[in-house]
């Protein structure tokens, strides 16, 4: 017994963490139909702000008010009022890809502001690692006690207000129908407002309290303590709140008890520990199908039109050829000036871009046209060059082990599509999450996979006597696979699956009703994308030669995500543009250090903020900017040059589409 409870009372504050931010998480959701992302950068930025101000002499008490009580909550209200309350009744990307963006913007504004220098965290009451009192011989600590009694204090205070009839009673009311409620003379949008501070006031508490247990304070411990919280909310079906405190617990203790009670020293003891709320949020959003429940419960629902899906506008002959004729020309002039005039290390940097592209095509394919949200594309990637480095170790050539790689990861995509059948909208993405951490802590460190942190050898392609070892040989093998994927996913957006695809993204029901085998069509879309993604994975092993699961893990999925978003995820176009402007960027950041290193992440961060009013990205809009002012020009000249009307006809056409891509 007594070693039952050395196992079990170290995973009690892990757990009460995990339970606030999930409490918080569902008060957000709940009120305003937005699920925070951002939440583990809140509870991060409260953490520092802490640390900092105990550091400098303030009282822990002033410390603890300027940070939790007035910074959190503040910074919960503006981005409720600045952005989110402009999502209410917007798609599920529309409201993620934001989210995705502040995870990535605010620890890098706070880096740039504060600094890089490490902050060591500070106790909020009780000094954490002081021994107060021993439970069957097992001492508890400062942090494990006051930890728990926060925490149990501040859910159940929470669980008295959501019952009470002047906060509780309006909040739930907007839950439930924020039309019918305003017809009843409740005000939606401050109801939303001021859940959204309540919420994160939980996150600034999550990580104040949290600090202590790690040796600093560090942006990306709150992010996977951020997946964990929803774990714990998905228990408690994204409603109880004492279901959400028991799961939270229960998610910290189970950790503690298997890294206890399994053997030591193997893979599966140190990566089932960390993965373990990973598979209980898989299981919990499969069981429960949360998400698309909840999102039918508003009887009002049907009052706001769908979103519109986006369609490239119908341009003149001339602008639109001409937009082709510039486009082919600028792509020309790129490649001439990658082999003839830039140095070495910048044709490695285009290659890279390319490379690049080829897994953002894969996002364009799913995301873009299929409508379907997977935060593991970096996974898939992953799975094709390991799988290419695994196969080269046993003497298969690597041009047939890239192209196996792509199978492998195409195997993985259809797994991962089956359980998503049943889910909808951001619980998809949210499961692709899962398996992505899955991977990193448990799928990728075996020796016969990605071979943990010794990583694998992953050797440049020679076809017969044509060796692509040189950086030239492979810039031109790497855009030939560009060019031949492009291509073909070109042809697939024309052709029949491209329109299914098309009718998939703008309603599900819609699709099914006219005939469309929904969850045969969406399985496609998964497997053709990994597939894809892991063609470009196992390309970027053989331009690097030296790989390890740490290029792959979920941190660079979400990235991903954010960066074709922001350029342009629905045309192929914005997929090789996204892939060549993040790859240059990242050149041109990594000659900064200090404070302005993070630059890179806070450019695309603030770009996808710009996603709730540009759905089609920044540089598709920029484009598409430019292409008016053109039109307006040309129908200005050939009414100059006396043509009435203004628009071309050719072949008994007026206008035609200039595609997405232009």
């Amino acid at each position: 017994m007594a070693l039952f409870f050395s196992y079990l009372l170290p995973g009690i504050p892990y757990g009460c963490a995990y339970a606030l931010m999930a409490a918080g998480l569902v008060l957000t959701y709940r009120a305003s139909g937005v699920f925070n992302l951002a939440f583990g950068a809140q509870a991060y930025v409260s953490a520092l702000l802490f640390s900092i101000a105990v550091q400098h002499g303030w009282p822990v008490w002033a410390a603890f008010v300027m940070a939790v009580v007035l910074a959190s909550p503040a910074l919960g209200l503006a981005m409720e009022r600045l952005l989110f309350r402009y999502t209410r009744t917007s798609g599920p990307l529309v409201k993620l890809v934001p989210a995705l963006g502040l995870l990535i913007a605010i620890p890098s504004v706070t880096q740039m502001i504060i600094g890089t220098a490490t902050r060591l965290p500070s106790p909020l009451v009780l000094q954490p690692w002081q021994v107060y009192f021993h439970i069957a011989s097992t001492a508890v600590s400062g942090e494990e006690l006051s930890t728990t009694v926060v925490t149990v204090v501040v859910v159940g205070a929470l669980a008295v207000v959501m019952r009470s009839r002047a906060v509780g009673l309006r909040m739930r009311s907007v839950v439930e129908s924020p039309r019918m409620a305003e017809l009843a003379g409740v005000r939606a949008d401050r109801t939303s407002a001021g859940a959204w501070a309540l919420s994160s006031l939980f996150a600034g508490l999550a990580g104040v309290l949290l600090a202590p247990i790690y040796s600093q304070v560090s942006s990306s411990d709150f992010t996977a303590l951020l997946v964990a919280a929803i774990a714990a909310a998905a228990i408690g079906g994204f409603e109880s709140l004492p279901l959400t405190l028991a799961g939270g617990i229960g998610l910290g203790v189970a950790q503690e008890l298997i890294a206890g009670y399994l053997p030591s020293g193997s893979i599966l003891s140190s990566g089932l520990r960390p993965a373990f709320p990973f598979a209980v949020l898989a299981v919990a959003l499969v069981a429960r199908r949360t998400f698309r429940r909840g999102a039918a419960r508003d009887p009002m629902a049907s009052c706001d039109p769908p979103a519109p899906a986006f369609r490239p506008p119908a341009r003149m002959t001339e602008v639109a050829v001409g937009s082709r004729v510039f486009s082919a020309v600028v792509a020309s002039l790129l490649v001439a000036a990658t082999l003839a005039l830039v140095p070495g290390n910048w044709e490695f940097v285009f290659t890279f871009g390319i490379v690049l592209s080829i897994v953002f095509l894969s996002i364009t394919l799913l995301t873009g046209m299929g409508g379907q949200i997977s935060l593991c594309q970096a996974t898939f990637a992953g799975a094709g060059a390991l799988t290419a480095g695994q196969l080269a170790m046993h003497a298969v050539p690597i041009g047939l082990g890239i192209l196996l790689g792509g199978v492998l990861a195409a195997a993985l995509g259809a797994v991962v599509a089956l359980p998503t059948l049943r889910l909808g909208g951001i619980a998809v993405g949210l499961l692709t999450l899962s398996f992505a951490l899955l991977a990193d802590n448990v799928l990728f460190l075996y020796p016969w996979s990605g071979n943990g942190a010794s990583g694998l050898t992953v050797p440049r392609p020679q076809v017969g006597g044509v060796s692509f070892a040189g950086s030239s040989a492979f810039f031109w093998l790497a855009l030939g696979f560009l060019v031949v994927l492009g291509v073909a996913v070109k042809l697939l957006q024309g052709g029949t699956t491209g329109r299914e695809l098309a009718a998939l993204r703008g309603s599900e029901r819609a699709a099914a009703a006219v005939g469309i085998d929904v969850r045969r069509l969406r399985i496609v879309a998964f497997t053709l994308s990994a597939a894809i993604a892991g063609v470009g994975g196992a390309l970027y092993g053989s331009l690097v030669q030296s790989i390890s699961p740490n290029d792959f893990n979920y941190q660079f999925s979400l990235v991903y995500v954010v960066v074709v978003a922001a350029v342009g995820v629905y045309s192929v176009a914005g997929a090789v543009e996204a892939g060549v402007l993040y790859a240059v960027l990242m050149q041109l950041v990594s000659t900064m250090s200090g404070r302005f290193s993070s630059l890179l992440a806070l450019i695309f961060g603030l770009a996808a903020l710009t996603y709730v009013r540009h759905p089609e990205g920044v540089v598709a809009y920029g484009k598409s900017w430019v292409l008016d002012r053109a039109e307006q020009l040309t129908r200005h000249l050939q009414r100059g040059a006396g043509r009435p009307g203004g628009l071309a006809t050719v072949g008994g056409r007026r206008r035609q589409h200039s595609g997405t891509g232009s």
